[in-house]
């Protein structure tokens, strides 16, 4: 193994006439809060203690190159392991440099400050500044942070703007890079004594620096790392496993296999995008469509140890397996993009209903096609997940449990057997159900606001739609998007009859008849009111059920007849849509 003898050295030395690069191949940045507070403690520790020092972790790098920057030699490092650190802890630096400048260009400060201070002050300032922007060109130290793909953080270590909220991120990774900022910008804040925090970080906190000399060496070194005992995500593990087959067995052109491989992966991880546990999700998905009809889903190792067992020490097979992954990735990622969240409830909440979702999208189907069968998935899965979960019974000894290992089956089968007509896989997915029954007459006064608050927005959104179709008129997804943006399903939930006055009503006042779906902000103002002093608000909303309701009200009143009335309108059509 092509190593340089390991280095020990403080942060300001392995960043001193080096720039580091995080390739595209590379998992993104992923760190959240509670491995940032971590270290912020590791750093609280060396307060007021000028002389120990803190061992942060092993940081491994392949140097790509060297060459002069303005008549100084810098090493080219692409980050292997370390890059989480790495740049959490230059965010601290930066962080540092701006609250400096801020001390600078506060006349009180300066008006009380000894000019030694102040000088102490601006040197400082520089010192970082060229530590972190190398003074000849702008070149960053950290010359990207892969897949940031708004260049947040170029923009902040160069000009020193401070991006946005996290919520604006575009990717998982542009969220956590956002919080970090923030997080860093509030850490050094609250420091009292900010030349010491930067003496701290620059100088008592440690790293191991191994650098290898080539990419043969860079996965030899991961798998070393990984067998002993570091936390490292299995999707990793399958990357790096598969780069191992390629650069040890590969006799023919191996540099172009390596370079397909750091695309196709590149492309993997940035399709994952906002959805955390995608990638891993992916993998099992990946193993259970490629190895066979199967029962259960395997976990990530067992997946891992499946999916390299087919590629042996075949260079070939590498490239093969890794566009697989991405093509299973790229249609799992479409299974959470284009459902709206009221679907969730229907379609990912159990991982068997997301697979078979992801097989009918490998399949690339024409729209309507694909919208035919994911309907029907979703309202097979929903019937037998939630509706007969609560209030079915099954008519065999077919289990939910069971029925999990026929989605699986059916997933297999789909992704497998291009002889399998549209048709056909229309007919297989409703018989997922036919064993599964409810009696929809003894739901109809079931307290659903207190047992199955997602269930009753899913169920309304549905009835919306119905409505719309129904009456032939434009639905809109406005209104339903701000409902379930609410986290807490209860404060977008409207008793119709006011659940505090349930005593002048014999029916259940949870049911779903006196139930309506309203914007929160609507819903906290309603409060109370009796239903006659409501209907204007409903009509307002311009949704569809709230009308109908409103109607209702000002022309019959809302009493238990009414109430009855509706659950019972609502129920047939639970059951004409969900009891086929």
């Amino acid at each position: 193994m092509s190593i340089k003898q390991p280095v020990y050295l403080s942060l300001v030395d392995l960043l001193e006439n080096r720039l580091f690069d995080i390739p595209r191949y590379q998992r993104p940045y992923s760190w959240e809060s509670k491995h940032r507070s971590d270290m912020f403690e590791d750093i609280r520790e060396l307060q007021g203690d000028s002389k120990t020092v803190h061992f942060m972790a092993t940081f491994v790098g392949l140097c790509r190159e060297v060459k002069l920057i303005d008549d100084i030699q810098y090493e080219f490092i692409d980050v292997i392991d370390g890059q989480q650190r790495l740049t959490t802890l230059i965010l601290l630096l930066k962080a540092i440099e701006r609250k400096i400048i801020s001390f600078l260009n506060d006349e009180v400060w300066c008006q009380k400050t000894p000019k030694a201070k102040q000088e102490q002050a601006k040197q400082e300032r520089k010192k970082l500044a060229n530590l972190l922007v190398k003074p000849a060109d702008k070149t960053l130290v950290l010359l990207q942070t892969n897949h940031d793909s708004s260049l947040y953080f170029a923009d902040y270590l160069r000009n020193g703007r401070l991006p946005p909220d996290s919520e604006e991120g575009k990717t998982l990774a542009d969220k956590e890079l956002l919080r970090a900022i923030r997080e860093c910008q509030a850490f050094v804040n609250r420091w009292d004594n900010i030349f010491e925090l930067s003496r701290i970080i620059k100088n008592q906190l440690y790293f191991i620096f191994y650098v290898v000399a080539n990419e043969v060496s860079v996965h030899k070194v991961f798998e070393v790392l990984n067998n002993r005992g570091f936390d490292v995500p299995w999707v990793d593990r399958f990357k790096n496993k598969l780069m191992k087959v390629v650069t040890e067995n590969h006799t023919g052109n191996r540099d172009g296999h390596i370079k397909e491989l750091h695309q196709i992966w590149g492309t993997i991880y940035e399709t994952v995008g906002l959805q955390k546990g995608v990638d891993t999700e992916a993998l099992r998905f990946a193993a259970a469509l490629r190895g066979g009809s199967v029962r259960s889903l395997k976990n990530e190792e067992k997946s891992v140890n499946q999916l390299m067992d087919e590629v042996g020490t075949d260079a070939a097979k590498t490239i093969v397996i890794s566009n697989w992954v991405l093509e299973v990735t790229k249609a799992l990622k479409r299974v959470h993009d284009e459902f709206s969240p009221f679907r969730d409830v229907a379609m990912i909440k159990i991982i068997q209903v997301r697979i078979l979702a992801t097989a009918i999208f490998l399949r690339k189907y024409p729209a309507g096609i694909e919208r035919t069968l994911l309907d029907q998935c979703e309202n097979t899965s929903f019937r037998i997940f939630s509706i007969c979960r609560t209030f079915g019974y099954s008519n065999s000894k077919i289990t939910a449990k069971t029925e999990r290992g026929n989605y699986l089956q059916l997933a297999y089968q789909i992704t497998n057997n291009s002889k399998l007509s549209e048709d056909e896989i229309l007919q297989r997915i409703k018989q997922l159900g036919k064993h599964f029954s409810f009696d929809w007459e003894n739901i109809i006064s079931y307290d659903w606001y207190t047992n199955c608050t997602d269930e009753v927005r899913y169920l309304l959104y549905r009835y919306e739609q119905y409505l719309a179709e129904k009456l032939g008129k434009f639905f809109s997804h406005t209104e339903w998007n701000s409902i379930w943006k609410e986290k807490d399903a209860v404060k977008s939930i409207e008793h119709i009859h006011p659940q505090s006055k349930r005593h002048q009503i014999e029916w259940n006042v949870h049911c779903l008849g006196n139930l309506l779906l309203l914007p929160p902000n609507i819903n906290s103002q309603l409060g109370d009111k009796e239903p006659e002093q409501k209907t204007q608000e409903y009509r307002n909303t311009r949704l569809l059920g709230a009308e109908a309701v409103a109607k209702t009200i000002e022309t019959d009143g809302w009493d238990d007849t009414a109430i009855a009335n509706r659950s019972y309108e609502i129920m047939e059509w639970v059951n004409e849509t969900f009891n086929d």
